[in-house]
């Protein structure tokens, strides 16, 4: 990281393009009303022919919908109670209502009459709410290890704004920031939630091993499929802006990045299940350990390969139903670069989560083993300790007095672990 951090001046500090350096304010919605869209010279798109709308509410006389005028205020900054008028017309996907809060964006070389407009809605208080409501949840259930957790997530963001975003802006190669990045957020967030023991240890290098597994994975199959990675408005503008970027490479830290929450979880609950089969059963061989967490491991890739697989066709839906629109068969969908990349990205990624399962296991089953039950303090190998007869013909058991051969007199009674006397045989 000290190596690849990204340097202080990261823009030039004029207008960079993308539209979100405009200064903008908050504002309210005071007033609206239904105007006829010629009144307002609003032209509203047209729907293509032989998809007009039949019988649309709100609909005027002359089958036409009525346009939205609404009245805002700027309720902060310098031209704090400023109103402008803002035009909806009635294909627009978002409408405005009275009492609205909304966000404004400000130019300043525009005319008077044209340098605020309506850019958002303002979502301030349920995303806070939301996050509160999120975080009192994970401290009431998790405590202690719920407020690390918080801390862990705060990390994670600080490395990726803070790291991992800007150094691929300044050229660095993408899949190396994001293995470094990806790297730090894990270890970070593991030993925060967990402690530093030998078992997030395991856990730790259960991660970086799959990491690498998904990043080898990924590189050889994005270049022999030849995608571009250039699918979107927005890699293609980030491309425009920022020509040095590889694009490709940038696929592939967002396949890294994207699959490292999942292996988080898969390697630390691996782990988790060898060290409490070992704490049931002390006396259980590595072997043992490992085919019953693998049991586990089984159950546990069938339910998180289907996760992953969901996430991303969740994702990728509106790109779904253009393809079932457009009537399309399997195989152009599947070949297609929009798709073929995100079947890239899900089985590369399924990959490496199916195969930390054993990789984990196995070293978790390792490293539990290692520190061998040897019994009680100062008792030598193949001694019961005292108060625990040994089962007869066990080595080094020690014969009770009065039966050290055969013909000797009858033993003394035997007292029993729970102090019954009993008649011995």
């Amino acid at each position: 990281m000290l190596v690849l951090w990204p340097g202080d001046a990261q823009h030039s500090g004029g207008p960079s393009g993308v539209g979100f350096d405009r200064p903008t304010f908050d504002a309210r919605v005071t007033a609206v009303k239904e105007v006829d869209c010629e009144d307002v010279n609003a032209q509203p798109q047209q729907p293509p022919p032989g998809q007009e709308p039949q019988g649309q509410p709100g609909q005027n006389q002359g089958g036409k919908r009525p346009c939205q005028k609404a009245t805002v205020e700027v309720t902060s900054g310098k031209d704090k109670g400023h109103t402008f008028t803002e035009i909806v017309t009635p294909d627009a996907t978002r409408t405005y209502s009275t009492g609205q809060d909304v966000v404004v964006a400000y130019a300043e070389k525009a005319p008077r009459d044209l340098q605020y407009s309506v850019i958002d809605v303002d979502r301030t208080f349920p995303m806070l709410l939301l996050a509160g409501i999120f975080a009192l949840v994970v401290v009431l259930v998790g405590r202690l290890r719920g407020v690390l957790a918080l801390v862990g997530l705060a990390v994670s963001f600080g490395v990726l704004t803070l790291f991992i975003l800007p150094a691929i802006l300044e050229g660095s190669n993408p899949l190396v920031v994001a293995v470094v990045g990806g790297s730090a957020i894990m270890l970070a967030t593991l030993y925060l939630c967990h402690g530093l023991s030998a078992r997030t240890s395991v856990a730790a290098l259960g991660t970086l091993s799959s990491l690498l597994l998904i990043g080898l994975l990924g590189s050889l199959f994005i270049g022999w499929a030849e995608l571009t990675g250039n699918t979107d408005d927005q890699t293609g503008l980030v491309h425009g802006l920022y020509p040095d970027i590889e694009i490709q490479g940038l696929l592939l830290a967002g396949v890294l990045i994207g699959s490292l929450g999942v292996l988080d979880d898969v390697t630390v609950t691996q782990t988790s299940a060898v060290w409490e089969l070992k704490q049931a059963d002390p006396t259980a061989s590595r072997r043992t350990l490992y085919s019953a967490a693998m049991r586990i491991g089984r159950d546990h890739i069938a339910s998180v390969v289907n996760t992953l697989v969901l996430a991303y066709a969740g994702a990728a839906l509106p790109l779904l139903l253009l393809f079932t629109i457009a009537e399309s068969s399997v195989g152009t969908v599947a070949g297609s670069e929009l798709v073929a990349q995100e079947i890239v990205r899900t089985l590369v990624g399924s990959i490496g989560l199916v195969a930390s399962v054993p990789l984990t296991t196995l070293l978790a089953a390792l490293v539990v083993s290692a520190d061998r039950h040897r019994g009680a303090v100062g008792q030598p190998a193949g001694v019961a300790p005292a108060g625990q007869p040994g089962r007869p013909g066990q080595t080094g058991q020690t014969a009770p007095a009065g039966q050290a051969g055969a013909g000797t007199a009858p033993a003394a009674p035997v007292t029993s672990r729970r102090g019954k006397r009993r008649k011995p045989k």
